[in-house]
């Protein structure tokens, strides 16, 4: 079902734009874009709302985070899918083409590390150990899993992660290399987590990050690793993923919120996007963990809310703001 409704969304979409790229008014598309993590919630959002608003089509893409806003600020798309805060340069092109933004976190993910289920020998890993895998400096040196870890194999150790336009990639890079799109060049890249999938399943010697909903999908294919980030205020050891870990904070650093950014505009003049926007956060708590995803707690969802009813603009992630804050403090403190 939910590949007939994307056939037929993305029909509709190639139809308006033989025409024209124009919508009328009784074929008000809404175009999404964005992240191929936050895809399978928005995907399932859309199912559902077109279900119940026939004559609205909804198209949902997956060009990656980076590809996705670049969408959104050429008012390609009135609603862009996120797995990573907007940028400083992406705000910047946004309001040079007058794009004024409604930043709305949705859910929470974990970003899962994975090997082939046939890997018998690595059960976690930690985060030391993963910036010595993925650091710049490992590209055509650390190419073997005996150079990972003393008493793993001297075996080739073959890579598989998200894309360079992917804003798994930027946030996986930050936090483990320290410097978003600071990494080792010669590993698979897809900004699809599921090429990630079947690359890791197919590969005995394989490695990779992904967003853990793929993972849960597909854990018959895969083996998930424990992380462990070397912090004694954090608890003894690996931590796996999971909705509980994610969402309480104790998997670090690998778990973020996931975000829709919506046209402010657009929202306004728009009733089908209004529609939409509120159909999505009403229904957002239940369908995200029909996907696998870490639904927000209650008082997150009812800031995000709040936020949303008083229309509040831009983003509570400016850059040169580096102070740790949960995502319900920054929802209680407001924009810049």
């Amino acid at each position: 079902m939910r590949f007939r409704l994307l056939v037929a969304t993305v029909f509709t979409s190639a139809l308006v734009a033989a025409c024209g790229g124009s919508t009328t008014e009784q074929s008000p598309v809404i175009a999404l874009d964005g992240s191929s993590t936050v895809f399978p919630i928005s995907e399932a959002v859309a199912e559902e709302f077109q279900i119940q608003n026939a004559g609205m089509p909804v198209t949902v893409g997956t060009s990656g985070t980076g590809g996705g806003f670049k969408k959104f600020c050429r008012v390609e798309t009135a609603i862009s899918n996120a797995s990573r805060p907007i940028s400083a340069s992406e705000i910047a092109e946004c309001a040079k083409a007058g794009v004024e933004f409604i930043e709305l976190p949705v859910a929470y993910d974990g970003m899962a590390v994975v090997v082939n289920p046939k890997n018998t020998w690595a059960n976690d890993i930690t985060v030391v150990e993963l910036k010595r895998l993925w650091e710049p400096d490992a590209q055509g040196k650390i190419l073997k899993w005996s150079q990972v870890r003393a008493g793993w194999p001297d075996r080739d150790i073959r890579l598989y992660g998200a894309g360079a336009d992917s804003g798994t990639f930027d946030y996986f890079t930050e936090v483990i290399n320290g410097k978003a799109k600071a990494s080792r060049g010669d590993f698979t890249p897809s900004e699809d987590d599921n090429v990630l999938v079947q690359g890791v399943a197919g590969d005995e010697l394989a490695l990779g990050f992904m967003g853990l909903a793929y993972y849960v999908e597909n854990q018959d294919k895969l083996k998930l690793l424990g992380v462990d980030d070397g912090n004694p205020d954090n608890g003894v050891g690996p931590i796996q993923p999971s909705f509980e870990t994610v969402r309480g904070g104790t998997y670090r650093p690998l778990s973020r919120p996931m975000f829709i950014y919506v046209n402010a505009a657009q929202l306004e003049s728009r009733p089908e996007v209004r529609a939409f926007v509120d159909f999505y956060l009403a229904n957002t708590l239940t369908l995200t963990k029909e996907v696998g995803f870490v639904a927000l707690a209650d008082a997150e969802a009812a800031a995000v809310n709040a936020r949303y009813a008083s229309r509040t603009k831009g983003t509570m992630f400016p850059a040169d703001d580096h102070t740790p804050k949960t995502l319900e403090e920054r929802l209680q403190g407001g924009t810049r």
